[in-house]
Formats: structure tokens, sequence, C-alpha cells
């Protein structure tokens, strides 16, 4: 039966700095239900729903093998955005026909800004 991943699960110490950031950043917007501990931020411009579930106490924080890939067109102007907020951003790194930065968010989970989804392909 054919599937498609549209959610991915984040463990966090860093609630509302989390809810902030992404929203802050990249426009996603909290849903939170009554009795429920997960929070779920959806994309203003369609995508994957990430969920923010609390970190169990002692649980490592940003300790996961995966990366969250958010699509730009304009990888400088978005680094900047982040500098000016005093987040800390890598350098633009050039790859083939696409430009990338990497960063981490709140919790310490590896972030791609990249341009990569709009570069032409052959």
């Amino acid at each position: 039966m054919p599937t498609s991943c549209n959610r991915i699960l984040i463990y966090t110490a860093k609630m509302d700095e989390m809810v902030h950031f992404y929203g802050e950043f990249f426009v996603y917007q909290p849903v939170r239900r009554d009795g429920d501990r997960i929070v779920e931020l959806h994309p203003a411009m369609g995508g994957l729903t990430i969920l923010l579930h609390p970190a169990a106490k002692g649980q490592k924080q940003g300790q996961s093998a995966v990366k969250l890939v958010f699509d730009v067109k304009n990888v400088e102007a978005f680094q900047q955005q982040f500098i000016k907020r005093g987040i800390k951003i890598g350098p633009i790194h050039q790859a083939d026909g696409y430009q990338f930065a990497n960063l981490k968010d709140p919790s310490g989970n590896s972030i791609s800004i990249s341009s990569r989804g709009f570069a032409l392909r052959d």
C-alpha cells in the first residue's frame, strides 16, 4: 500500500523555544490540543508537519542522525536573518547547482537551509 511521510516527531526539553524558533524562521503555526502533550507545528506553505514531544528526563537532545532540510530560494538572505537575530549558523556551501548552510535548533537538532529544491534538473 503506498504511503508518504508527512510528519516528523522531535523530542525536546525546550518546547517554548522550539515553537518560537520554527514559527519565527520557518512560519510554522503551533496547534495545541487540550490534554495532549504534543505540539503540532503546521507549515504555512504545505509540507512536513513537525510534532514536538516533551523529552524524558535524561534523554539526550540533538543526538539523532536526522537532518531537517528547508527549501529556500535565497540561502544568503535566509542566513542573514539568523545572523541578525544572534542564531549561530554555518557558512554557505556551494554544491552542484545549489547552496546550503547548516545550523541547530534550540534542542540541538541538525537543520539545513538549501536551494537544492529550486535547482534546475537535467
